[in-house]
C-alpha cells in the first residue's frame, strides 16, 4: 500500500531518522533457481530492480520487442562464465518493464559461430512467409560471428543471419534455407543489425554498423536486402569502432513535425572514457539519412552529442512494436563499460541493464535534443514518499542525516533555485565513510560524478578516474535533479532528461545520508524521497 507524508521543515530531519525501513532485500527470492556461492555478494550487489542474469556474463541488450502483453528483452549472454565468452541470446520478459522473468536461452551458438547482437521484429503481415499459423512470426536478425575465420586472420568473419519464432518469441528456429541474408562485403567489423518497419515508406529498413559508419538496407520480406546508402564517415565521435545502431522516426514534442534519430554506440571513445552512446538527428527519404544542418553544426562544435554522459550506459537500443496506443519510444542500455566490465567485483553474474527510459525529441531555439526519463511504471513500486517544501543554508546543508535505512533503493528529486557561479556538490555517504559525489559546477558549466570513494574501486585503474563530466551550454539559473539509486548504481536525470549520467559503484554498506555543499547560499525546493519496494525481481 502506498503512503505519502508531507512534513513541516522542523520535523523533517527527525522523521528521516525515525522511519522504519523496508525489509532487507531477499537474496533467496531473487535467485531461488541458483546455488549462490557468495550470499553476501548477492545481498550487497544484486540490483533490486535493474535486470541481471541469474548467473553468467551479460552485455548488449538486443532483439527487443513487445507482443501479446509482454516486453521481450534479449541480451548478449555467456551462461558458463562471468566474463565474455561464446555469445548466446539470453532472454527475459516483463509486463511492466520493471519486474523481469528470466527465460530459457533463446539462441545458442554453433561450434565457433557466436550469436552477436541484432534485433527482432513482429512480422504482422507475414511478409517473410515464415509464419505457420494465426500468430504473427517474430523474426530475429543477428550477426553470426565466425571464430574460426577470426583465428585464421580473415576479414569476412561477420554476416547477418535470421531466426524465427511462431510462439511470440519463446522458442526459435534458425533460418537454414537462406542465411546469410546479408553477406559480408569485405569489412572486418560488420555487425549489430537494427531492423524496423518504416511506416512512412512501407518497407523494412536495416541500420548496420560497418566499422566507422552506418550502412542502410531495405527489404520487402526480411530475407532479401538491398543496400541503399551509408552515413557517418568523419562525423561524430570516432574514438573506436561503431556498434549497435538504432534508427527510428519520432515526433518532435508539441508539434506535428517528425525527425529521424540515429543512435550509434562506440567503444572506445565515449564522453568520459571507454564505451558511449551518441546520436544524430535528421531526415530519411527511404534510402538516405541526411543529418539536420543545425544538428550537424552542433556535432561539429561538441565533437559528438551523447545520449548519456556517464561511464555506464552502452549498447543502448529501443523496443520494436510498442503499441500505437502507447506511443512511447522505449530505450535500455547495458550498465557497464568495456574498460572494466570483466573485472567488477561480482562472481556469480556480471552486469545489469539501465532502467528502461522513455525517449523524446525536444526542439528549443532551433536545436534538437533527445531527452530521456525513467519509464512511468517505476512509480508503481513506490512504497513510501517523504517530502519537504524547501531547505535553505550555506556551506554544508544536510538533506538526510546518517541513520536512514537505505537510500540505494529510492528515487530522489529536488530543484535548486537562484544559482550562483560556483560549485553545488551533493554527497551520498554511509557510516563506513564511503561516499559518492555529484552535482553542478556552475562556474565552468558542467555536471559531474565522482565515485572514487564509493566502496571498492581498486579492481581497475580506469574505474574511479577521471571524474565524469557533462558540459552544459552555459551558467544555470536553476537546476532540477531526478536520481535513481539501486544498490550498485546511480542514474541522474538533469532538467527533465536534458542531460543524463549513469554510473555503477560497489559499496560495503548502503548509503544512509545525503548532503549538499556550496560556497554560496543553497536553496533546495521540492525535495522528495520515494522509497521503492521490490520483493521479487525474477
Amino acid at each position: 500500500m502506498k503512503s505519502k507524508k508531507h512534513l513541516p521543515l522542523a520535523l523533517y530531519s527527525a522523521a528521516l531518522l525515525s522511519i522504519v525501513g523496508l525489509k532487507p532485500f531477499s537474496a533467496t527470492a531473487q535467485t531461488s533457481a541458483v546455488t549462490v556461492s557468495n550470499t553476501a555478494e548477492e545481498q550487497m550487489y544484486r540490483p533490486n530492480f535493474h535486470f541481471t542474469p541469474k548467473k553468467g556474463w551479460m552485455n548488449d541488450p538486443n532483439g527487443m520487442f513487445f507482443a501479446n502483453g509482454y516486453y521481450h528483452l534479449f541480451y548478449q549472454h555467456y551462461p558458463d562464465g562471468n566474463t565474455w565468452g561464446p555469445m548466446h541470446w539470453g532472454h527475459a520478459i516483463s509486463k511492466d518493464l520493471i519486474k523481469w522473468e528470466e527465460q530459457p536461452i533463446a539462441l545458442y551458438p554453433d561450434k565457433d559461430k557466436y550469436i552477436f547482437s541484432g534485433s527482432a521484429v513482429v512480422d504482422t503481415q507475414n511478409t517473410s512467409g515464415l509464419g505457420t499459423g494465426k500468430t504473427a512470426p517474430i523474426i530475429a536478425i543477428y550477426t553470426l560471428h565466425d571464430m574460426t575465420k577470426e583465428k585464421a586472420g580473415k576479414i569476412d568473419v561477420e554476416q547477418q543471419d535470421i531466426a524465427f519464432s511462431n510462439d511470440n518469441g519463446f522458442t526459435w528456429q534458425k533460418f537454414e534455407e537462406g542465411n546469410p541474408v546479408v553477406k559480408n562485403p569485405g569489412i572486418r567489423d560488420f555487425r549489430d543489425p537494427k531492423v524496423s518497419w518504416d511506416e512512412t515508406h512501407k518497407q523494412w529498413i536495416m541500420a548496420l554498423a560497418a566499422q566507422d559508419r552506418i550502412q542502410f538496407y531495405k527489404s520487402s520480406n526480411l530475407k532479401n536486402w538491398e543496400f541503399t546508402s551509408e552515413f557517418g564517415k568523419n562525423i561524430g565521435a570516432h574514438g573506436g569502432v561503431w556498434e549497435c545502431p538504432d534508427f527510428f522516426e519520432i515526433k518532435v514534442e508539441g508539434t506535428k513535425e517528425t525527425k529521424w534519430v540515429l543512435i550509434v554506440n562506440l567503444n572506445p571513445g565515449g564522453p568520459n572514457g571507454g564505451s558511449g552512446v551518441q546520436y544524430f538527428v535528421g531526415d530519411f527519404d527511404g534510402k538516405t539519412f541526411t543529418i539536420d544542418a543545425t544538428f550537424a553544426e552542433r556535432v561539429n562544435n561538441e565533437k559528438a552529442v551523447w545520449a548519456d554522459y556517464g561511464k555506464d550506459n552502452y549498447a543502448g537500443v529501443t523496443w520494436n512494436n510498442v503499441p500505437t496506443s502507447d506511443g512511447r519510444r522505449l530505450f535500455i542500455g547495458w550498465m557497464s563499460n568495456w574498460e572494466y566490465a570483466q573485472q567488477v567485483p561480482t562472481t556469480t553474474w556480471r552486469s545489469s541493464t539501465t532502467i528502461p527510459r522513455e525517449l523524446k525529441l525536444v526542439k528549443n531555439d532551433g536545436n534538437y535534443n533527445l531527452v530521456s526519463m525513467p519509464v512511468r511504471e517505476l512509480n508503481n513500486y513506490v512504497a513510501e514518499t517523504i517530502t519537504a517544501k524547501s531547505l535553505n543554508g550555506k556551506g554544508n546543508l544536510t538533506l538526510v542525516k546518517d541513520g536512514f535505512n537505505d537510500l540505494t533503493k529510492s528515487i530522489i528529486s529536488l530543484d535548486l533555485k537562484k544559482l550562483k557561479q560556483c560549485d553545488y556538490t551533493f554527497t551520498l555517504s554511509n557510516l563506513d565513510g564511503e561516499s559518492l559525489s555529484f552535482g553542478l559546477n556552475n562556474k565552468e558549466n558542467y555536471l559531474f560524478v565522482d565515485r572514487s570513494k564509493a566502496g571498492k574501486v581498486d579492481f581497475s585503474d580506469k574505474f574511479a578516474s577521471p571524474v565524469s563530466k557533462a558540459f552544459l551550454g552555459g551558467s544555470q539559473k536553476s537546476a532540477a535533479f531526478k536520481i535513481i539509486l539501486d544498490k550498485t548504481s546511480i542514474e541522474i536525470f538533469y532538467n527533465n532528461g536534458e542531460k543524463v549520467m549513469t554510473e555503477i559503484f560497489f559499496l560495503n554498506k548502503p548509503f544512509s545520508a545525503l548532503s549538499i555543499s556550496s560556497q554560496e547560499k543553497i536553496e533546495v525546493n521540492n525535495f522528495k524521497i520515494q522509497e521503492l519496494n521490490f520483493f521479487k525481481s525474477h
